[in-house]
């Protein structure tokens, strides 16, 4: 199948799976910007749950809506050395993070200008990390349905706030004897516990719309 999808910042478990069964991905290029997504966020697993790692964005006063392919990132924070850490501390005892962790750190300790150019390339992360190679695009101007084609529309993927209605079988997470099963939290949670094994997790699960 054909998908299209929004480009995330190390995007949601449910995202790669329907990544992982496209047989070609489409990623959204002209589409308005929107705060509490995917776009600029990720979840993983901390010591005390559910953890957000956010980039910070560069606004101005006479922002309006702007296209997320223009959105510039706001390095005067030093987010990626947070998020560097956070990863380290959360998942430093976990099968698979020094496996990957040295081209994470490469992509993270890069300064990036440009949000998209950022999750394209944790896009060309995860796939290599996850030994597939699906065709991948941008979209070159933006519909707002796709029902009368052959692309079938994921993007509402991208709402941080929604929970998709796939089936998340569980796995082990380096937490869950604290906090449980958290389902659908960034595909670096599948990949630094289950490591090569994630890609046969992630073909298998039910992503019917």
């Amino acid at each position: 199948m054909k998908t299209i999808l929004h480009p995330s910042y190390f995007g949601s478990i449910a995202e790669y799976a329907v990544i992982a069964q496209s047989e070609k991905v489409i990623f959204e290029n002209f589409d308005n910007y929107q705060k509490q997504t995917y776009r600029n966020r990720c979840y993983i697993y901390g010591a005390n749950g559910k953890l957000n790692l956010n980039i910070p964005i560069k606004h101005t006063k006479t922002d309006g809506k702007k296209l997320t392919k223009d959105i510039k990132i706001d390095n005067s924070f030093h987010w990626n050395k947070q998020h560097v850490k956070s990863l380290q501390i959360a998942y430093r005892t976990s099968p698979f993070f020094e496996y990957y962790e040295d081209d994470l750190l490469a992509i993270l300790e890069k300064e990036h200008e440009f949000l998209m150019d950022l999750n394209l390339e944790t896009n060309a992360f995860v796939q290599d990390a996850l030994q597939i190679e699906i065709p991948t695009e941008k979209s070159s101007e933006f519909f707002l349905s796709y029902e009368d084609s052959d692309i079938i529309d994921f993007r509402n993927l991208v709402n941080a706030k929604k929970t998709p209605n796939f089936k998340f079988d569980s796995y082990v997470q380096v937490f869950d004897d604290k906090h449980g099963f958290i389902p659908n939290l960034s595909i670096l949670d599948l990949l630094f516990m289950e490591g090569p094994n994630s890609i046969s997790f992630l073909e298998k699960m039910n992503i019917t719309k």
